[in-house]
């Protein structure tokens, strides 16, 4: 039997608890698998004293997480700190100098700093996995670098937060606003005190570049992401989505345009009877589009101690095994560099709830505005005198207004948005108007 993998773990909250959890738990299956046992031979956390619910008492304690990262008795660095910069950057980048493997579920450190990182265990023939920093357990990773290498991916896409499902998914189901949800869910722990990366799309927005890296071999780029997130999502939205036939979701979207990559964090409204619009709660769910494979859906928890420290613990079996690739599937000299396509060069069909004034002429007006931009409309929904949420914006007129949803034929963001500033110049809505993407997936 080989040697034990030796393990040193820093940060012991929800996820590196579970990880003890499930060493504690199966460790003699994984010793059967892997042939080799793991062991933690040093662990590193904020406080020692902590009563996490595990026995850590027989395990060496690391006040300074760098000598553990470079500690000749471990052999992986399993970084669960979380950040985008310091101790966590650091100590995976002296780890991986000194040629320790490393394990991470920090999506936000991957795709803000993931080249450089790929490059330095590239140097150093050690594996870089974070297979739990996208979509929890879900096994993304593997599946993009590994079972869709054989195929040319077109378009990937996913529900990638599981709070923004959550506060969508209570909304609809519930009847209630925004605001109500969110203090909900913050009472619940699926969102945090400070909820802004995960409500304002940009925990979705660190995973979905790391995606797209991988499923169309470009270098990262998440500063080219286009992020929008669900903070204007009014329950009128909700309703009227419904009764059109569709759900909103929040969705990360990388596709080729023929022109460069997509890249898009926004809500979008499914039609119902597609698989990734029954996903609800506090699932993620991701749909690949192969050319030899076809269409393939992955769903599953997308956080929690479980699910992430399952795939922590995947990660760390792929090392006991031998396993050391690519940490983006190509090496990062062969990566592409990433033509990004413009957002306003996208094409699609849209959702527009306009809040209109109740006098003549006002939605003849608004239909011509876009007939000028070459925008057709497949419908147009006209309901009476309506009172809005509370999560919506202020109503800047005390003239009776019409509710007035209308979905388009095909069109580009561009021809949406100068038709949009026109009918706001116009001054015949109340409101700020509601855009919402259609994807028909």
């Amino acid at each position: 039997m080989s040697k034990p993998l030796k393990l040193g773990l820093a940060g012991l909250g929800t996820v590196g608890v579970g990880v003890i959890k499930i060493l504690n738990a199966h460790g003699a299956a994984m010793e059967k698998r892997c042939g080799r046992t793991i062991e933690i031979t040093g662990i590193c956390a904020r406080d020692k004293s902590k009563d996490r619910g595990v026995d850590i008492s027989n395990i060496p304690w690391f006040d300074d997480v760098q000598a553990l990262a470079i500690s000749p008795d471990i052999d992986v660095f399993v970084e669960l700190i979380g950040g985008d910069g310091d101790p966590a950057k650091s100590a995976v980048e002296a780890a991986l100098a000194a040629g320790k493997h490393v394990v991470t579920a920090n999506k936000a450190l991957i795709a803000t700093h993931g080249l450089a990182l790929a490059k330095l265990a590239e140097e150093n023939h050690v594996a870089l996995n974070f297979e739990a920093g996208v979509a929890g357990g879900i096994p993304i990773i593997k599946v993009l670098r590994e079972n869709l290498a054989s195929n040319k991916v077109s378009k990937i896409y996913g529900i990638l937060n599981g709070t923004c499902n959550y506060i969508l998914t209570v909304m609809e189901q519930q009847d209630r606003d925004f605001s109500d949800v969110l203090k909900d869910a913050q009472a619940q722990g699926y969102a945090e005190a400070d909820p802004s990366f995960d409500i304002g799309g940009i925990d979705a927005a660190h995973k979905l570049a790391i995606m797209t890296s991988l499923a169309f071999g470009t270098q990262l780029a998440f500063d080219q992401v286009y992020i929008e997130g669900i903070e204007k999502i009014t329950l009128e939205d909700l309703k009227a989505a419904n009764e059109l036939g569709y759900k909103i979701k929040l969705l990360g979207v990388a596709l080729d345009a023929g022109n460069g990559i997509e890249q898009r964090v926004h809500p979008a409204l499914v039609p119902k009877g597609r698989p990734i619009s029954g996903v609800d709660d506090v699932f993620n769910a991701v749909v690949a589009h192969g050319d030899f494979l076809g269409q393939i859906m992955l769903e599953g928890k997308g956080a929690g101690e479980g699910p992430t420290a399952s795939a922590v613990v995947a990660d760390i079996l792929d090392i006991a095994h031998g396993m050391v690739l690519p940490p983006f599937g190509l090496p990062v000299a062969d990566l592409k560099p990433f033509e990004h396509s413009r957002m306003r060069a996208h094409e699609g069909e849209y959702y527009l709830r306009l809040l209109v004034h109740d006098k003549p002429g006002a939605v003849a007006a608004i239909t011509q505005r876009m007939a000028e931009q070459d925008i057709s409309l497949d419908s147009i929904v006209q309901k009476g005198q309506t009172v809005m949420s509370k999560d919506a914006p202020s109503i800047s007129s005390d003239v009776p207004s019409l509710q007035v949803v209308l979905i388009t034929h095909k069109t580009t963001e561009a021809s949406i948005r100068k038709s949009l500033q026109a009918i706001t110049d116009d001054g015949f809505i109340s409101l700020e108007p509601a855009m919402i993407r259609i994807e028909e997936t």
